[in-house]
């Protein structure tokens, strides 16, 4: 299996919302903030099956780590909605990404 890469994600996320345009709220940046408070609320879903059974059960209990995976792919389906919101490209967060990481290099 080769990468799996952002512009992957961002064609299968608005292939999603085309299909249920007329159910979810549109992709749009007045949407974004909604967007981004769904994800956060997955995000709790994720420290709830951290803080229920341990740190170790995700890795070494396969029941539990497919639902921790459910729910991280929650957060990457929100997250790719508030880029689409955003208009924000694969090569935009790639440039941006390296420009943090290169200033988080040089910080301590």
């Amino acid at each position: 299996m080769g990468n799996f890469t952002v512009e992957e994600m961002l064609s299968m996320q608005k292939e999603l919302q085309d299909k249920y345009k007329d159910k979810w709220e549109a992709i749009c940046p007045e949407t974004g903030k909604n967007k981004l408070l769904w994800m956060i609320g997955e995000i709790g879903e994720v420290i709830d099956i951290i803080k229920k059974n341990g740190d170790k059960k995700p890795i070494e209990n396969s029941e539990i780590r497919q639902h921790l995976l459910e729910e991280m792919s929650d957060i990457l389906m929100y997250y790719n909605d508030i880029l689409l919101c955003y208009g924000i490209s694969e090569d935009e967060l790639k440039q941006a990404y390296i420009s943090k990481f290169k200033l988080n290099m040089k910080r301590w």
